[in-house]
């Protein structure tokens, strides 16, 4: 699965050919998705594997143009999202009943924002969780308080986007200064077929579904990693920590004393022990994830 066979974006200044070319590839129907998938899973089938990437590449541009604004090549982000496409498919399971894309979108911004963090050093984009979710949100967000321009942020913004994001207005302020320059989608392209925006290049693989699921697909792989961790835990620890730390409304410790017959204290040393162990585990399999996903990347080179 060489990432040779694809269509090769030479430079940004290509960037509007490499999109003409990619449009050349039809997107799939479901059944036709789910058999090419099974040929692959059954055979190793290498033509259905290209199949599957090539119809998935304007996706890869979708997303990859999400990440414009960090001063990196186009060229090599779209690259970078292949590999991660390439990986989904290699590991995709058609008979889980999900679309390719569904499942692929995960893949493609973890591969795309790994190559947006190794060339932004630690140093510029800070050290903490906080300031890297800052880093990968602060232009969502801006995007849905209205705040689109490239200047400089009203104080009012800025006190927005801090609470949303859990971060200090001095770090919202210095991330928006090095972040600067963002792309629109709006932007005008020029081509054999007339004048269009980058937008109308970028069509999602099917909006109904993948949308609505790709809104959510990263939070949903950190729940998978939870509930995979939480297989440790006795059946008082996974309940007492499911009631405390996973429900919308938790329940308090005295009301978990009263249904186990216990102290409050003891409660919370169950719910601190039982947090320890599903903590280490989701680390462990972020770490193995990280692992194959690097794997992967350097078997597509």
């Amino acid at each position: 699965m060489a990432q040779s066979n694809l269509p090769v974006i030479s430079s940004d200044s290509g960037l509007t050919r490499y999109l003409q070319n990619i449009r050349k590839y039809p997107m799939l129907e479901p059944n036709e998705e789910f058999m090419l998938a099974k040929s692959y899973v059954e055979h190793q089938d290498a033509d259905s594997a290209q199949k599957m990437i090539t119809s998935h590449l304007r996706l890869v541009a979708k997303i990859a143009m999400g990440y414009r604004g960090y001063g990196l090549p186009i060229s090599e982000v779209i690259s970078e999202g292949n590999v991660g496409l390439m990986h989904a498919v290699k590991r995709f399971d058609p008979d889980k009943g999900f679309r390719l894309a569904t499942y692929a979108m995960w893949w493609i911004r973890a591969s795309i924002q790994e190559y947006v963090l190794r060339s932004w050093s630690l140093v510029k984009i800070g050290t903490t969780a906080a300031q890297k979710r800052l880093f990968f949100n602060l232009r969502k967000v801006k995007s849905q308080i209205a705040a689109i321009d490239d200047g400089a942020l009203h104080p009012d913004q800025i006190s927005q986007i801090a609470t949303r994001l859990k971060v200090t207005e001095a770090e919202v302020v210095s991330m928006n200064q090095r972040l600067t320059g963002d792309a629109s989608l709006n932007a005008p392209v020029r081509s054999d077929e007339g004048t269009s925006e980058w937008q109308d290049w970028l069509i999602d693989e099917s909006p109904s579904q993948e949308t609505v699921l790709g809104d959510n697909e990263e939070f949903s792989d950190r729940m998978n990693m939870v509930n995979s961790a939480m297989d440790v835990l006795n059946e008082r620890e996974k309940a007492i920590f499911t009631a405390r730390r996973l429900k919308e409304s938790p329940l308090t410790l005295e009301q978990l004393a009263q249904e186990y017959g216990v102290s409050r204290e003891r409660i919370r040393q169950i719910e601190v022990r039982a947090f320890e162990k599903v903590q280490a585990g989701v680390k462990q399999a972020a770490q193995e994830q990280a692992h194959e996903q690097q794997k992967s990347r350097e078997l597509a080179q």
